[in-house]
């Protein structure tokens, strides 16, 4: 069945996108291929794919009080391949790691972190998916240093 699915994942024309995300590797490359699919109109936004695949965070009130939790009514297994995916890519991307690291020096749980790598890895794999371009590390890099990103200040600090 591997053999089956490195097959047709390579058959696919985006894999290429896939296979260049940090930490995605042969198991979670073919996951998230099926996880954007392949008709470019499923999804108009990052935003659309973070609510479905249980990713983005669901904030409640009632009265004075606010709380903060993840979706309960998703597919548990496209959310748990995106955390699984960001938690690879710690060990892959310097800026999720510099991530990572700033944000277990703020006291947040691992949990936590990992959840809201997942969020940010889904904007940046959703343009990469929307315009046909494989992720480069270098350029989002640069793209963080032109809009002055404190987390470059912090990976470079530590």
């Amino acid at each position: 069945m591997d053999q089956d699915i490195k097959r047709r994942h390579k058959a696919q024309e985006q894999h290429t996108i896939f296979d260049s995300l940090p930490g995605a590797g042969p198991q979670l490359a073919p996951r998230l291929l099926v996880a954007f699919g392949t008709v470019m109109d499923r999804y108009q936004s990052a935003a659309d794919l973070q609510r479905y695949a249980g990713v983005a965070p669901v904030i409640e009130q009632s009265g004075k009080k606010s709380w903060t939790h993840w979706r309960y009514s998703c597919p548990k297994f496209l959310r748990q391949t995106f955390v699984e995916w960001a938690g690879q890519s710690v060990r892959f991307s310097f800026w999720a790691n510099a991530y990572y690291r700033q944000q277990m020096a703020k006291g947040k749980p691992h949990n936590t972190v990992i959840r809201s790598l997942a969020f940010k890895w889904i904007r940046i794999a959703f343009t990469c998916w929307k315009t046909n371009t494989p992720y480069d590390e270098s350029k989002y890099l640069e793209a963080l240093k032109r809009r002055g990103s404190p987390l470059l200040e912090y990976a470079l600090k530590s």
